[in-house]
């Protein structure tokens, strides 16, 4: 335990300090904490290729990311997407299936592995950079697929920060209720963070309902990820990109049960809010740290080895979750009083 510990400390430090470095950036300067954890990452990546580094920034990359994926289900409970009503959460899964289905097509026009299409549109379409984490963990691990992972956080956490400044605008243009604009901030923003921020610019009723809204995209995580597990292993050997992995995923990956099992403690009402209050906290950690690590592991060069389909993929992708849950909206008068 001791010679393990000692083995990982070197990376487990480098990814702490990326962390904290990120964090100190957003909090007094303001901007996105996991897009400062990964571009000060990306600069840092000589540290990979340095003896004794790399096992521990693996570890940080896989295990910790996971562990911080499963403490996202502490923050949900069923009341709350029971309370969403029925029309409300049948246009939040047809909006995610939709997006998907966009990825994959998209990544068919492309010509680009279908983990790619899986994977831009499960971020865009659930929550942001954290889901685009949690389905890389479980998608074949290829160069490719952790190249494409990097980029996809990256342009959901610039995307998501630039529909936190335009989305309210545009819903004061169009002057729908405030339930409704929480819907669609909800139902369409990327990443927490800025759902919250959102729908609070737009008033403490939109605040509340764009929360309630994102978390039921979050619970999506779950089955999303689940089935695609599930679907690579029914394949067995996975071609990506001219790789072939024989290692199949789990059955039902570990995490998406810890995951799983917050929500139904959460759900019981037995949890205190202080507790609530630290596993989101530790959660946060743990997803920056993630991406910190995922940033030193991967060269610039590599990345722009992708080209401009990805840039691509997930503005078009961003667009058509928009488009479903605004039509959804204005045609169903969803949240109208």
């Amino acid at each position: 335990m001791v010679d393990q510990l000692k083995t990982h400390l070197p990376g487990i430090l480098i990814c702490t300090v990326i962390a904290l470095s990120a964090t100190f950036l957003s909090e007094h300067y303001g901007g996105p904490q996991l897009l400062y954890a990964l571009l000060i990452g990306l600069s840092l990546h000589f540290l990979s290729q340095q003896s004794g580094n790399f096992v521990g920034i693996n570890f940080c990359a896989r295990t910790v990311l996971r562990f911080g994926v499963a403490l996202l289900g502490i923050r949900i409970t069923l009341d709350q997407v029971t309370h969403l009503g029925a029309s409300v959460g049948l246009v939040l899964v047809l909006a995610v299936t939709v997006t998907i289905a966009s990825g994959l097509l998209l990544a068919r026009a492309f010509r680009r592995p279908a983990s790619e299409g899986l994977l831009s549109g499960g971020a865009v379409g659930i929550c942001g950079a954290s889901a685009a984490l949690a389905i890389s963990s479980v998608l074949p691990p290829t160069r490719e697929n952790e190249r494409f992972t990097l980029m996809a956080v990256v342009g959901v956490t610039v995307l998501s920060t630039l529909a936190m400044v335009a989305y309210p605008l545009f819903l004061n243009w169009l002057s729908v209720s405030p339930v409704q604009s929480g819907i669609f901030l909800g139902g369409t923003i990327h990443d927490v963070a800025q759902v919250v921020a959102a729908g609070m610019m737009m008033g403490q009723e939109s605040g509340d309902a764009a929360t309630v809204v994102k978390l039921f995209r979050v619970v999506l995580l779950l089955p999303v990820v689940m089935l695609i597990a599930l679907g690579y292993r029914k394949w067995g050997a996975v071609r990506e990109a001219g790789e072939i992995s024989q290692k199949k995923p789990p059955l039902v990956p570990g995490f998406l049960m810890g995951f799983m099992a917050l929500v139904i403690l959460a759900s019981t009402g037995w949890v205190p809010t202080e507790v609530t209050a630290v596993a989101n906290s530790v959660s946060r950690w743990c997803l920056v740290i993630a991406i910190a690590a995922a940033g030193v592991k991967t060269s610039l060069g590599e990345l722009a080895k992708l080209g401009w389909q990805p840039v691509l993929m997930l503005v078009a992708e961003t667009m058509v979750i928009a488009c479903f849950v605004l039509s959804a909206i204005l045609l169903m008068n969803l949240g109208q009083n």
